[in-house]
């Protein structure tokens, strides 16, 4: 294997890899590929633009998550630390279903925080600690936003005929919302 030296500013040399590469990106962000799935090709791009904004507004989501996870406070503290942890875990099992179903579909999905911050139609949180009266509010918001567009989306993708898509929206990301959605409702009431 050809390696190359990079030298750090303490003056060790490192040896790297070089990989060759025939060609650099394989498949533009907005052109889908034709796989064979017995769907409209207009249908499937369809259902790639509307999965990658929902999988945007899941990835921000996401980490508005772990943000309240880690900056956690208050007599509720450790209740709060251990429910934001577990609803992160569960969105991270959706962001992965609905990037997967974006490939399936012939699409690119979003893969890099730049992107999912410019699309996320979700508002962007503070970098500093909130109160937890705040974080819920900021989640709960952040989850109507999802379940308003999901619905949506879902409607449109049965209506379309595109039946596996419909089925992680319905199945995965509604369900999943509405369950931790009452989970952080409960502590404001």
């Amino acid at each position: 294997m050809t390696t190359s030296s990079i030298v750090r500013p303490d003056g060790a040399h490192l040896k790297e890899p070089i990989i060759p590469s025939k060609h650099g990106e394989t498949q533009s962000f907005s052109i889908a590929r034709r796989n064979p799935l017995a769907l409209d090709s207009k249908v499937a791009a369809s259902s790639i633009d509307n999965l990658n904004q929902l999988l945007a507004d899941t990835i921000t989501l996401r980490d508005l998550y772990k943000k309240h996870h880690w900056q956690a406070s208050g007599p509720m503290f450790y209740v709060f630390h251990l429910l934001f942890d577990k609803h992160f875990e569960e969105q991270s099992k959706l962001t992965d279903l609905l990037a997967e179903r974006v490939q399936t579909l012939g699409g690119v999905c979003f893969a890099m925080a730049p992107d999912v911050a410019e699309a996320t139609i979700i508002p962007r949180a503070p970098n500093g600690r909130e109160d937890t009266a705040t974080q819920i509010a900021r989640l709960l918001q952040a989850h109507e936003i999802i379940l308003l567009e999901a619905r949506t989306m879902a409607r449109d993708a049965a209506s379309a005929g595109d039946l596996g898509s419909n089925d992680i929206i319905v199945s995965n990301v509604i369900r999943t919302s509405e369950l931790q959605v009452w989970f952080l409702a409960e502590h404001v009431q």
